[in-house]
């Protein structure tokens, strides 16, 4: 009737090989007749490796040309994760030039924003042609808080086949005052035996 579809196709990319079509993520979006889609904003979430290589002191400005490029978009950013070195779950495989190079950690980060829907296009673009990030992906979400949360370790009983004997405690002696020449005496059985 007066509804439009719009289907924006997400998918998980690297550089050296696409995701097949079949597995891609599909989000749909309703938007209303009136509603252009430059107007239409959600929540979308990137999720980003940035290769080991890169140096510390360079993460920020890497980061902050990604930040840049929402921004570009008219995003609003509602929450980051700052990148962190961590090792991979397996390998990566890319092709730089005519060498295959192997990949085992990298600096995973993510930013969570809000944006125009065709934020998501140009985002994927500014990824795919910038070579500091290996692996990405940008997905719709919505805004709540979906990080899991650590679970505190929980003590369970064991039960035991034999039976555990209990030492008797240990009785405390109140002691007296102890006279010098007691020591000595003492001392000198000690040393004698």
């Amino acid at each position: 009737m007066g509804r439009k579809i719009a289907r924006i196709v997400l998918r998980h990319l690297d550089r050296c090989d696409r995701v097949p079509q079949h597995m891609a993520d599909d989000a749909v979006v309703e938007m209303s007749g009136t509603d252009a889609p430059e107007t239409v904003l959600r929540i979308y979430e990137v999720g980003y490796h940035i290769v080991p290589d890169t140096k510390e002191e360079e993460l920020e400005k890497v980061v902050g040309g990604l930040r840049a490029e929402i921004e570009k978009a008219s995003g609003s950013f509602i929450a980051e994760g700052a990148p962190s070195l961590m090792k991979l779950s397996y390998p990566i495989f890319l092709r730089e030039g005519e060498k295959s190079v192997e990949y085992d950690r990298g600096y995973f980060g993510w930013i969570k924003f809000e944006a125009p829907v065709a934020i998501a296009q140009a985002i994927e673009a500014f990824l795919k042609q910038n070579k500091s990030f290996f692996r990405f992906i940008v997905f719709q979400t919505v805004r709540e808080d979906t990080r899991a949360k650590m679970k505190a370790p929980q003590l369970r009983e064991v039960k035991r086949t034999d039976v555990i004997k209990q030492v008797p405690k240990r009785i405390e002696e109140t002691s007296a005052p102890v006279s010098e020449e007691e020591l000595e005496k003492a001392l000198q059985d000690i040393t004698t035996e």
